[in-house]
């Protein structure tokens, strides 16, 4: 019982700390996303997954909105029809394709 408490003591503290930076970067993701589309610099989730829902070889399970190369991105997790994940990054404004990488 003693071993068990400690275990789970020790897992813990690194579990709250990662579900805090995740709830923290998603937290930027929206506020950035936010400003991208007020900006006219990014189209909608929505409308960017309808436009490339049929490009996608699976189901998305995971968003991330980030900026590389100076334009915005939308990062699609993936669960392909092979059963492998992977992370599809798609331009945020033309909803292009611009990679695809296993994850």
């Amino acid at each position: 019982p003693r071993v068990r408490r400690a275990l789970r003591v020790r897992h813990a503290r690194p579990l709250r700390h990662a579900l805090r930076r995740s709830r923290h970067r998603h937290g930027r993701d929206h506020e950035r996303a936010r400003r991208a589309l007020e900006e006219g610099r990014a189209r909608p989730l929505a409308e960017i997954l309808e436009a490339v829902r049929g490009r996608l070889d699976g189901e998305v399970i995971g968003v991330e909105f980030d900026r590389e190369d100076g334009r915005y991105v939308y990062e699609f997790k993936v669960v392909g029809s092979d059963g492998r994940l992977r992370e599809v990054h798609i331009d945020a404004l033309s909803a292009e394709i611009l990679k695809v990488e296993d994850d």
